[in-house]
């Protein structure tokens, strides 16, 4: 297992700024990426899910306005069309997703990181 940490996240989101102050806390080196500079493919992003342990529905922002507009609550998506959705409008990925190796956590709340520490 690789010892690199790797936080996936939006500089505007407070939850990665709490995580990253946590991070950096540790004294561990560490990779950042926003997405939003580098887009996560689906690949990316269904790795991300499968190392996080969940659906891709368990990774979806439930509460972004965008969920109600393309309506995705009232649609039966299977996870591949889900992914691919949110790449397209990575708005819709929850965040922070800490990774070390074959194990990720997604740091809502920040304070869950430590499981990686």
């Amino acid at each position: 297992m690789s010892n690199k940490l790797t936080i996936y996240q939006k500089p505007t989101c407070s939850k990665c700024r709490a995580t990253i102050s946590i991070l950096k806390d540790s004294g561990q080196e560490f990779e950042m990426v926003n997405y939003y500079e580098t887009p996560l493919t689906a690949e990316q992003l269904r790795g991300l899910i499968e190392k996080l342990g969940v659906s891709a529905w368990d990774v979806l922002r439930c509460d972004e306005p965008l969920v109600n507009s393309l309506k995705l609550n009232e649609r039966k998506l299977l996870d591949e069309e889900l992914i691919k959705i949110m790449v397209d409008n990575p708005d819709l990925i929850q965040r922070p997703i800490v990774v070390r190796g074959n194990e990720a956590v997604l740091c809502r709340p920040p304070e869950r990181v430590s499981k990686l520490l």
